[in-house]
Parts: C-alpha cells; sequence; structure tokens
C-alpha cells in the first residue's frame, strides 16, 4: 500500500505575544495557540479543504505545510520524509515539490517585475535549466487560461485585472511542476463575476497534473465545489473531517452545522450571512478549558468545561470532536 504524500501528526504552533505590566510583574510570558495538536493525511492527487471562522488556525496550518513558518511540536512528513529534518539539497527538492498560492494577488507578485520576470523568479531559485524556462512558462500559462506570452509576458502587476493577477500567481506555483499546492483563500480578494473562472482553473490544473491540494477558505461553499474531503477547524483544532458532500448534506459538530447553516445551499456566488451561532471567537490566548466550543455550543453541558473531545472516528471516513456525537 502506498504511504500519503502528507502526514501530519501532532501540529502545534505557538506565537509570542506582547506582555503586559502583570505579565511583566509575575514573570509570565503569555503565548496564543494558533493550531493545536492537528493531525490528517493526504493522498496523492487528493484536494482538502480547511474551513473555518478568520483566526481559527486555518492558513498558520497551511503555512507549516509548506514550511514557511516553523512548527512548535508535532511532525508534517512529505513522502515519507520529515519536512524539519532535511538539508539543504532535500530541502531544495522539496520546495520544488510543494508550492504556496496566496491570498491576495496584489501582494504577491513584485509590481517592479513584468510578469515573465515574476514567472522566471521560482525557475532560477529551484535551479531548472535555463534552457527549459520558456517551455515551462507557456505550459503553466496554457494550464490557467492566460493570454499568449508574446502579449503578456512583457506586463507589469499594475496593468493586469485581478483575475489575470490570480493566474499569474497560479502560474508562478505551477512552473516547477509540483505534487502539492496549498491555496490560501485564492478567490476572496476578486470580484464575485470572476471567482468561478479561478476555481474552474483550480480543478483542471488538478485533474491534469494529480496534484494533491490543500483549499483554504472560510467559504464552506467554496470548498464543496472544488474539494472532495474537508477539515472543519475552530480556534486553532480540527473538530471535524470527512467527506465534503457529507458534512455538507450531514454536518455532525455543532460548529460545522452552524457553518453549513450560514450558507444553506452552497453557490460559488453565495453571500456570507452571520454564523447563526451566539457571541464571538475566544481570545486564543486564554482559550475555554475543555471544549473550546463550549461557550458558544447550544449542546454544551457540565461535561464540556473539564473534558477536552477527542477527534474519534465515527464511520464513514469521518471524524468528530464532540462528546455528544
Amino acid at each position: 500500500m502506498n504511504q500519503p504524500l502528507i502526514t501530519v501528526e501532532g501540529l502545534t504552533k505557538r506565537f509570542d505575544v506582547s506582555r503586559s505590566m502583570a505579565d511583566i510583574l509575575t514573570g509570565r510570558y503569555p503565548q496564543l495557540q494558533a493550531v493545536a495538536d492537528v493531525n490528517f493525511t493526504l493522498e496523492r492527487g487528493e484536494t482538502l479543504g480547511i474551513v473555518g471562522e478568520s483566526g481559527c488556525g486555518k492558513t498558520t496550518l497551511g503555512r507549516m505545510l509548506i514550511k514557511l513558518i516553523p512548527t512548535s511540536e508535532g511532525t508534517i512528513r512529505f513522502d515519507g520524509q520529515d519536512i524539519s529534518g532535511m538539508d539543504r539539497a532535500a530541502e531544495l527538492a522539496f520546495r520544488r515539490r510543494a508550492q504556496f498560492v496566496f491570498q491576495n494577488p496584489f501582494d504577491a507578485l513584485n509590481p517592479h517585475f513584468t510578469i515573465l520576470r515574476s514567472l522566471r523568479e521560482p525557475l532560477h531559485n529551484a535551479r531548472v535549466p535555463i534552457e527549459e524556462h520558456i517551455e515551462r512558462i507557456a505550459d503553466a500559462m496554457r494550464m490557467v487560461h492566460l493570454p499568449a506570452p508574446e502579449h503578456f509576458l512583457q506586463s507589469f502587476p499594475h496593468q493586469l485585472s485581478g483575475g489575470q493577477l490570480q493566474r499569474v500567481v497560479l502560474a508562478r506555483a505551477l512552473v516547477l511542476r509540483p505534487d502539492f499546492i496549498v491555496a490560501d483563500e485564492p478567490v476572496s480578494m476578486l470580484d464575485v463575476s470572476v471567482r468561478a473562472g479561478i476555481l474552474n482553473v483550480l480543478r483542471e490544473v488538478r485533474d491534469k497534473m494529480g496534484l494533491a491540494a490543500v483549499f483554504i477558505s472560510h467559504d464552506l461553499a467554496l470548498v464543496r465545489y472544488v474539494c472532495a474531503r474537508t477539515l472543519t477547524m475552530y480556534l486553532g483544532a480540527v473538530v471535524e473531517d470527512g467527506p465534503t458532500a457529507d458534512i455538507v448534506g450531514n454536518p455532525l459538530h455543532p460548529y460545522t452545522k452552524a457553518l453549513v447553516q450560514a450558507v444553506p445551499i452552497p453557490r460559488v456566488d453565495q453571500s456570507h450571512d452571520p454564523l447563526p451561532i451566539i457571541g464571538g471567537v475566544p481570545d486564543a490566548r486564554n482559550p475555554p478549558s475543555g471544549c473550546r466550543f463550549r461557550d458558544r455550543c447550544p449542546m454544551a453541558q457540565a461535561r464540556c468545561g473539564s473534558e477536552v473531545p477527542l477527534l474519534r472516528d465515527v464511520g464513514g471516513g469521518r471524524r468528530v470532536a464532540c462528546h455528544f456525537v
């Protein structure tokens, strides 16, 4: 049996935060736990959605998967190798095979670089032979449906639309012909009118290249359109995992139910209504004891305040972290 492309075990990320006068006087060094004990696998060719409210740890998790930021605890194995222990040669090979698509295309490209230079930069960094550059760039541009190179490559970012820029950002990731990409809210900065086009490109590229992909979004409708499997995150922890169709059709965790209720008929152009749950997300520097969702959960009982619910298998390829499921 082939091993998963990505294996995540016990992944945790903590950030130091500013100290108050009380912290200084008592000698405390407060930390924010952005990601808490996350475990999952990703198969070759699989697309995994990660959903949740802003601040739930989605982007931090995605950046750790690509080794843009270090972990605090836990391991990430890529094709069987722990990415934290890679030597220089292994890390260079990893950078060729794993790419990140940033949220804001206007910030992802250097405004002083032509599109040609922006697309060539990752090829130079990965030491791809220069004679391969033009062919790889042309292939990537075709895959994301950009105009003919002779009419486009000498343009600067400010001369392009938001949709064209996001296609350039995606092409920049694809020129290295990776095995794995993380796309962080890749259409959130775009008009609704162009989102469907970018999502269709992502699906086409995934199918053509056999990519494994993580698609990060706060919008369950978009995840449903792109991903076969979904993780729901709340305050740094995974609270539900399973086939996207099942999670949308029959959510089990109370928080996932709230996300689905906010998008009753998932569509690419669905508006974003407030979540039908009480209160806001707690301070991640001081999360609730027991279940992190208990202060907002309509099902909460005394047990929820003292006992952390484990993410457990409930059958059908699904895992849920709730005492009452």
